[in-house]
């Protein structure tokens, strides 16, 4: 990849992202979006092994945040008995 390239594509991501977390939400999904297709463009074996394992990283994902989830009821519960958490009692 050339470095023009390179550095048009990693403008538009870092754009996106900042557009995103300022509140500019649409602006910078579609800044996102453009540089992905930059990325793609140049690189189409990766994006497709990476499309080919997204179900997994979606499964993971998923374990993860139920595993936050349970944790942060378990918390919630042994808070609001004793009004002070016990990390012993919640792990």
């Amino acid at each position: 990849m050339q470095n023009w390239k390179k550095l048009v594509a990693m403008g538009t991501l870092g754009a996106g992202a900042v557009l995103v977390i300022s509140g500019r939400r649409s602006l910078g999904v579609a800044s996102v979006a453009g540089g992905l297709a930059l990325l793609a463009s140049e690189y189409p074996e990766n994006f497709e092994a990476f499309w080919e394992r997204t179900p997994d990283y979606v499964r993971r994902a998923s374990e993860i945040f139920a595993s936050l989830s349970h944790l942060s009821q378990k918390v919630a519960e042994e808070t609001g008995r004793s009004g002070v958490l016990s990390f012993d009692k919640v792990v």
